[in-house]
């Protein structure tokens, strides 16, 4: 794909709680990342109230569109196209970034390009990883996604295998709550797992005989639940770090295993991980090991870019223009969208 050069793309992301907008040059190269971030707000709920998601959005995104500019020392008379996020993710949350993305390329004269939310996170690890390119295979782990990708080429994507039921984020938010530890899930049973012993109870890994790349953790997170019920109803103590480190063990075993067995069977040298699960130290450091014993290519974006970001939809829409996506006035949020749609 011939890439073109001094090309400024103003991206914008609004899928779920983070306000976002970037400015990124040639698809690689992210002169600002500007994030407004409602977990504060939505703690106080115990998770993502998506009203009041979509009603902070109207709120931030002009300033952080503003500021993203400032930031990367351009205006709108520097940016030759506007990339957003239009699917999947919440709808309302959605509409607001779409609206706006809309608004600025008609008025402006700019093209449009509707970007798919888990093509950016894939897109993620091109920012800081020069040497990447297609093919190569991607985890995807999320709040909402956990996808094992084959990335052909820019825009070209095979699903190999995703969660059947709870994302691996949603059932580290859900078992956080079980033990005390509040919203969001991830980070805090990432930190308390260090204090504890990953061997002091055995949970289920979850294995799907006709689709080996699938996932399943509404499993595992039913018997964490069911373990601190059984040990509150005999009036037993539990160390809510080793169940932490017990249940993050099975998590990560199940996704480095399938993984592993994917990159061999497609015959992949390069494997990355992406979205906000990927910053899991634990995942991290096992996946690294886990690619270095098979000599595969590891590749993993720095937790800024882990999280939802619009520098990654940046990336993203650079290589869907060089593909030839554009779209009209008549772009709609999509919560639904399958990946590699149009």
């Amino acid at each position: 794909m011939k890439e073109i050069r001094d090309m400024n793309i103003l991206a914008i992301e609004s899928s779920c709680d983070e306000t976002a907008a970037a400015v990124v040059h040639n698809g690689r190269e992210v002169c600002s990342n500007i994030i407004s971030s409602q977990i504060e707000l939505h703690k106080l709920y115990g998770g993502v109230v998506p009203e009041i998601a979509s009603r902070k959005h109207i709120e931030k995104i002009n300033q952080v569109i503003e500021e993203a500019l400032r930031e990367a020392q351009v205006t709108l008379d520097d940016i030759d196209a506007v990339a957003v996020t239009y699917g999947p993710g919440l709808v309302g949350a959605l509409l607001v970034g779409v609206a706006e993305a809309k608004a600025i390329a008609y008025a402006r004269h700019l093209p449009l390009i509707g970007v798919h939310h888990i093509e950016g996170h894939i897109s993620a690890n091109y920012i800081e990883h020069p040497d990447l390119e297609p093919p190569f295979l991607c985890l995807v782990v999320s709040g909402g996604h956990t996808h094992l990708v084959c990335v052909r080429d820019y825009g070209k994507y095979e699903i190999l295998g995703r969660t059947r039921d709870d994302a691996a984020g949603e059932a580290y938010d859900k078992v956080a709550r079980a033990i005390g530890l509040g919203y969001p899930g991830g980070p805090k049973i990432d930190r308390l797992a260090k204090e504890g012993d990953p061997d002091a109870i055995s949970f289920p890994r979850a294995h799907i005989a006709d689709a080996p790349f699938d996932f399943s953790f509404s499993g595992l997170k039913s018997a964490v639940l069911n373990y601190i019920n059984g040990c509150q109803m005999k009036g037993e103590t539990f160390r809510p770090a080793d169940v932490a480190a017990s249940f993050q063990k099975a998590v990560v075993d199940v996704l480095v295993e399938h993984s592993m067995r994917a990159a061999e069977e497609y015959g992949m040298g390069r494997f990355a991980i992406a979205g906000g699960v990927a910053s899991n130290s634990a995942l991290r450091e096992s996946m690294k090991k886990a690619c270095g014993e098979r000599d595969l290519k590891f590749y993993h974006p720095s937790p800024i870019f882990c999280t939802d970001n619009a520098a990654m939809i940046g990336a993203a829409g650079y290589y869907e223009y060089l593909a030839g996506t554009r779209h009209g006035w008549d772009l709609n949020a999509v919560p639904n969208l399958k990946l590699g749609e149009r």
